[in-house]
């Protein structure tokens, strides 16, 4: 049954390829896009750019709430409605989430 079963489904397999491609590609786009070192990297370009004036500060503020956001879409609306668009409180919250998260990576260990 098994051998029916792969010769009726043969001409499927580009497309069983082309999905688990599609799949590995999409896991590791949002593994980098997650990624603790990125997310500082971002933070730190956005900080240079504003430092080297080739951004505003208001800028520098949106670029650093969208790459909060990314980390927790809901809890970054919430605390740019609350603190009236205050950065550095959203900044040292995910500040302290990843340094949770790099402790419990180290705990795992």
């Amino acid at each position: 049954m098994d051998i029916l079963w792969g010769l009726l489904t043969l001409p499927y397999a580009p497309v069983r390829g082309l999905t688990s491609i599609v799949k590995v590609i999409a896991r590791e786009a949002e593994s980098q896009q997650y990624n603790p070192v990125n997310i500082r990297r971002e933070l730190e370009e956005l900080d240079r750019a504003a430092a080297a004036g080739d951004i505003t500060p208001e800028e520098r503020d949106r670029g650093q709430q969208r790459v909060l956001d990314r980390l927790n879409p809901s809890a970054g609306r919430t605390a740019s409605r609350e603190a009236g668009g205050s950065q550095p409180s959203a900044r040292r919250r995910a500040v302290r989430r990843r340094s949770d998260q790099q402790r419990g990576a180290r705990e795992k260990r």
